[in-house]
């Protein structure tokens, strides 16, 4: 287990994380929404995750989520760099009812983001707005390219579960140990 923490006048985050886990994790954000989207990236992904955020949710949810995706990205980045033996790119088309939602994604040290997830409103007491918040916290501080594209769907739970969920499916997938890949660029760095 790596383990960062990040305190600010709006948060105080100390993330533990396991990159070739078994999808075991204890969560608490303050953000309930967010602990169950967590809990499903843990499981996907495989990544052992311990994440406790205290932060100033008397405002509203916006810091603590997005400090969340800084941590949670950032020690991303610790556990993958420098690349080698692993393949690299990922992807997941994800299911859930209705909704079908799309993760394509290159560990590059290059962050981008394409997010095409196109919700309004609230999910409970959760802003829909803060998973995109999320997502680019969490792919400019893990340095990785992802394009997070909403196929289908109706229900905005479903939608950005499967949003979450496909993200997990795909990091896994990009980091699976490959030894004959060596490093995974003909530049022979990332």
């Amino acid at each position: 287990m790596i383990t960062k923490t990040r305190k600010t006048k709006e948060t105080d985050i100390e993330i533990s994380l396991k990159l070739y886990g078994v999808g075991k994790s204890t969560i608490d954000t303050g953000v309930g929404f967010l602990d169950h989207m967590l809990e499903s990236f843990s499981k996907h992904s495989l990544i052992d995750l311990n994440i406790k955020c205290k932060g100033d949710t008397h405002i509203d949810d916006h810091h603590s989520v997005e400090d969340v995706g800084i941590v949670l990205g950032s020690l991303i980045c610790d556990a993958i760099y420098p690349a080698e033996g692993i393949e690299r790119f990922g992807s997941a088309n994800i299911v859930m009812d209705e909704a079908c939602v799309s993760c394509n994604l290159d560990i590059s040290n290059r962050p981008y983001l394409v997010y095409e997830v196109d919700i309004d409103g609230k999910v409970g007491l959760f802003d829909t707005e803060l998973a995109e918040e999320f997502f680019k916290a969490f792919v400019s501080s893990a340095r990785i390219s992802a394009h997070i594209v909403a196929l289908r769907g109706k229900n905005k739970h479903h939608i950005i579960e499967a949003a979450f969920k496909s993200l997990a499916v795909a990091i896994r997938r990009a980091i699976t140990k490959n030894s004959r890949v060596g490093i995974p660029s003909t530049k022979d760095v990332l």
